[in-house]
Formats: structure tokens, sequence, C-alpha cells
């Protein structure tokens, strides 16, 4: 896993509505990247739906979202549709951003999936604090946290 000090990996990968994102996009922001296994399963539900009910909390610390699977654009929509979510999800599905940022996969029941894995990128887009094996309940509390905490510290 790329650790705290690197550089974020630059990108260009389509949200839910085809839109190319960019890590350029957040220059000068602070940026919670979440890397999730798979659209519409109950942990990654919780999880759109946890950040989905916190966006105005992340808004008004100014600290930018926006969630990361190897699911198709169409997949994103119909799970941002599905579940109201006010969150960008990027379609990465070549894998390339989580292999650049060394995300661990997993199987289950005979299938593989990426990590849950959340990474805080400063407003230079440098790795501040990488989160491995997250557990979805709470975990936008303990950004939200975390990112004041540095934020006050860099002040």
């Amino acid at each position: 896993m790329l650790p705290a000090g690197n550089p974020f990996p630059n990108f260009a990968l389509p949200n839910q509505d085809g839109k190319i994102t960019k890590l350029s996009d957040y220059a000068g922001e602070w940026l919670v990247v979440y890397f999730y296994p798979k659209d519409d399963t109950p942990g990654c539900t919780a999880q759109g739906k946890a950040f989905t009910a916190t966006k105005a909390d992340f808004d008004a610390a100014g600290i930018k979202l926006v969630g990361v699977s190897a699911d198709d654009v169409a997949s994103h929509k119909n799970f941002c549709t599905k579940f109201v979510f006010t969150i960008d999800l990027l379609a990465d599905t070549g894998s390339g951003l989580m292999k650049a940022l060394g995300i661990g996969q997993a199987e289950w029941k005979g299938m593989k999936f990426w990590e849950r894995s959340t990474f805080v990128v400063d407003p230079n887009g440098t790795i501040r604090k990488v989160y491995e094996k997250v557990n979805p309940e709470g975990h936008e509390k303990v950004l939200l946290d975390d990112i004041k905490q540095m934020k006050a510290k860099a002040a």
C-alpha cells in the first residue's frame, strides 16, 4: 500500500454520469478517496449511505469526497439512483488506480475483490493518511475528526 507522505497518483476516471474526473480537479482542496469492493452489496451500500448522509458535514469542513470501485459507469449510475447517493463514484474498471496505490485483493465465495481502503489527500496532492481494511460503519465520522485535526496542525 502506498504510504502517507507520497503523492497521490494522477487519475482520470469517469463518474456515474460518465464525466471524466481527475486528481487535478481537486487541486488546493482536501480530498477523501474511498475504495470499496462492489456496488449494491451490504457494506458498500451502508458506506455510500453514510457518506451521502454526512456530505454536508464534509462540504462544510472543506473536504471533497469520491468513491472508487472496479464497477463500470452503468453499475455506478444504478447504484447512485437506487440509493439516492449525492457523492461521485468513479469507475476504475481497469483497476489502474487501485494497482498504483497497492490496494490488496481478497477472496470471498470464490470471487476476488479489492479491499476497502481510504486515502486522505491534502491540498498539495500528498497522501496524509491511509486506512486499510476499513470497517464501513462509522468510518465517515472517523475521517471527519481525523481530517479536522490534520487541518488544525497544518494551519
